[in-house]
């Protein structure tokens, strides 16, 4: 079963809406899960917000996260996938989101193929908790697009099983995984 699949199954298994907030993916997120079919049962939304003011206007990151760590950042990939389930017309229980670059940044930055991810989890309190990676691709721009909505879908069911200890532990914070 590929990947896409393995998520719309797990998303209806669970009740589980799915938002996302895209950024370097510019919508391959959701654009693979809306291949599946009955995936209407849990696709909510998906954002593609490629600019720095689209990422503040339509999802509330923060202009003072983007200058402090960049665009690329794990900070700013997890004000996205917030940003989206805090959106007033969301009904998304979980939201996956995406920056990064795809080839070489002119003037520095980070190396070609880096990407940042975060999930996001909407409590029954209300609260949220938040994992976040970076991770490095390797081949053209396509291929780190591809790689990363991937990515970014196969980790969705992985921390969802981790809430409950992340729970414990921290209260429901941010959590990095290494």
């Amino acid at each position: 079963m590929d990947i896409a699949r393995q998520v719309v199954s797990f998303l209806r298994s669970r009740g589980l809406m799915l938002a996302t907030a895209e950024s370097c993916t510019g919508g391959y997120i959701a654009s693979l899960i809306s291949s599946v079919p009955g995936c209407g049962s849990c696709l909510d939304v998906g954002f593609v917000t490629y600019s720095p003011t689209g990422k503040a206007g339509f999802l509330g990151v923060r202009e003072t996260t983007m200058e402090r760590f960049g665009l690329t950042s794990e900070e700013v990939a997890r004000e996205m996938s917030e940003g989206a389930l805090r959106q007033e017309a969301c009904c998304a229980d979980v939201a996956v989101s995406n920056t990064g670059v795809a080839d070489a940044v002119p003037g520095g930055g980070p190396p070609p193929g880096t990407q940042c991810f975060g999930w996001s989890y909407k409590l029954r309190s209300g609260d949220f908790v938040t994992f976040s990676e970076t991770k490095v691709f390797d081949g053209d721009r396509n291929d780190v697009r591809r790689a990363a909505a991937l990515y970014a879908l196969s980790r969705v069911e992985h921390y969802y099983d981790s809430l409950r200890s992340v729970e414990r532990t921290n209260g429901g914070e941010h959590v990095r995984e290494q």
